[in-house]
């Protein structure tokens, strides 16, 4: 604390307790606005009330998100790494109830400079933040009322000298984002091909099989398939009906047979071979990829948007059905609910996924040949920490002591 003395005369004297932190040295930065009419984009927008109307100094305009519960954000582009010391944010009626102010130099990778579960409208004035980054990114995540989404009037960021403008954003596109984009989806795929295959280069996989004595039979193709859970018989099922007496058809009873159990009972000593031969066949590639789709991404998307989660969230679900199967996704799911609400039932999506991915960690260590959980602890944990709900790149992780990197 800084102590003044004011002299005003008339032997009268002031003393004043002025805090070190808001020195005139210390406040230089926070004095200046940074975001003024830089490019804004947010993860939805409702009607006309765009995402740069929140950063366009007009106190009569303001962004809003699509209505509903979860996640919604909205972000800055300041055109080159700044300190920001200080966030003003003037909230329209629908407020966030938990949000996060954060800043990030790639606009992937985001570190919380200010949290809270106990919004409460109004103008949050947050000052000596430290942070330091090209982009600012206020994340909403709980909604303070049961309706509507979030709305904020007036975003303003302060700190070191702005940088140049960069051409506006006119929207989120792909960065916003969930598994039915096609750029969005590629990279979850890539994502599972990273610890199924230790590739990424998933469409190179058709051809893998491998028993891996965890107790499932031949393990197989692009995330999987296993002779002794069912999946493998559907995927030879599916292509013997596209394409009557192909290599695998002769094995389809011996599947049926084996189906729930590791034996190779009438599939040695001639599947592997034939497996390896179709995997050349067009039909037997796009089989893959349908049941794929059909028995796995689908369904694990489907549930997880109805959860409200964004794509990391989408893509945990669809990692977990392929280990586990999508009942086991509704078991861990299950397990994940019982100690966080979902973000679809006003929770805080950080918090759930966390609680998710936690209840992920102990199913695999039922398994011995799971127990290695580092396709959560290095990769998916590691997004999450990372605030990446959207798996915006560049995305870089660690699988089985291999790492990868997307962008």
């Amino acid at each position: 604390m800084r102590i003044r003395t004011i002299a005003l005369g008339a032997g009268i004297t002031v003393v004043l307790c002025v805090p070190l932190a808001i020195s005139v040295a210390a406040s230089a930065t926070s004095d200046v606005l940074i975001s003024r009419g830089h490019p804004t984009i947010a993860s939805s927008e409702r009607g006309g009330w765009r995402a740069g109307e929140a950063t366009d100094s007009d106190p009569s305009s303001r962004w809003e998100s699509v209505a509903g519960p979860g996640t919604q954000w909205v972000r800055i582009d300041l055109g080159a790494v700044r300190d920001v010391d200080r966030v003003v944010l003037r909230w329209d009626r629908a407020y966030a109830r938990a949000y996060r102010v954060q800043t990030s130099r790639d606009g992937a990778n985001w570190t919380d400079v200010y949290r809270t579960r106990s919004g409460n409208g109004g103008t949050d004035d947050l000052k000596r933040l430290g942070g330091r980054g090209r982009y600012v990114r206020v994340l909403a995540t709980v909604r303070a009322k049961g309706s509507g989404g979030y709305s904020l009037a007036e975003i303003k960021a302060y700190g070191s000298t702005a940088g140049p403008k960069r051409p506006g954003e006119t929207a989120a596109g792909s960065i916003a984002a969930g598994l039915e984009n096609s750029g969005k989806k590629e990279t979850a795929l890539e994502l599972v091909s990273s610890a199924e295959n230790s590739t990424l280069s998933w469409r190179h996989s058709y051809g893998y099989i491998e028993d891996l004595g965890d107790g499932r039979g031949y393990t197989a193709g692009i995330v999987g398939f296993c002779s002794g859970t069912s999946d493998m018989l559907a995927v030879v099922t599916e292509y013997t009906r596209r394409k009557p007496g192909n290599v695998l058809t002769p094995y389809v009873s011996a599947l049926r047979t084996v189906d729930g159990s590791d034996s190779h009972a009438g599939l040695d000593p001639g599947f592997v071979a034939a497996w390896k031969a179709a995997a050349s066949d067009p039909v037997f590639q796009k089989v893959q990829e349908d049941e794929r789709d059909r028995m796995y991404f689908r369904p694990a998307v489907r549930l997880a948007r109805a959860d409200g989660l964004r794509a990391l969230g989408q893509f945990a679900y669809f990692d977990a059905a392929v280990m586990h199967g999508v009942s086991g996704l509704r078991g861990i799911r299950q397990h994940a609910l019982s100690t966080a609400k979902s973000p679809a039932q006003g929770g805080d999506e950080i918090a759930y996924l966390d609680a998710f991915l936690d209840a992920r960690v102990r199913e695999m260590r039922t398994e011995e040949a799971h127990s290695d959980t580092t396709r959560v602890d290095t990769a998916q944990r590691q997004f999450l920490r990372r605030g990446n709900l959207d798996l915006t790149g560049p995305l870089t992780w660690e699988v089985y002591g291999d790492r990868y990197r997307i962008g």
